[in-house]
């Protein structure tokens, strides 16, 4: 398992893709600061100055979303944004999902 999930691209997911195992999540957080689990859902909440830089990360990370062909479930409020994650084709968390937060992550650096 390689430890820059930057560099990985999300893969296809059918019914019988595989989640992430228990013992694999420890290692996914840890590469995706920030964000947590929650049930069945990886999820983080953004906080901005406004309405209009919330507004704005919501639409950078719909290119992400777009490339990976992975898309979150976003809650946008005044100036915070919560994303949530998980591969709806296995009802739970597959690599696909960490990969995305990592480059979410990687998008707030710039």
């Amino acid at each position: 398992m390689t430890t820059d999930l930057i560099s990985r691209k999300c893969q296809a997911c059918e019914g019988n893709a595989g989640e992430v195992e228990a013992v694999d999540l420890a290692f996914y957080l840890e590469q995706t600061p920030g964000w947590e689990i929650d049930g069945n859902e990886l999820q983080r909440t953004f906080k901005f100055k406004n309405y209009y830089e919330a507004l704005a990360f919501v639409n950078a990370t719909a290119w992400i979303s777009h490339r990976e062909n992975h898309h979150p479930d976003i809650a946008l409020g005044y100036n915070k944004v919560t994303m949530r994650y998980s591969t709806h084709a296995v009802g739970g968390l597959t690599p696909n999902d960490f990969i995305c937060a990592a480059k979410i992550n990687e998008l707030l650096s710039i």
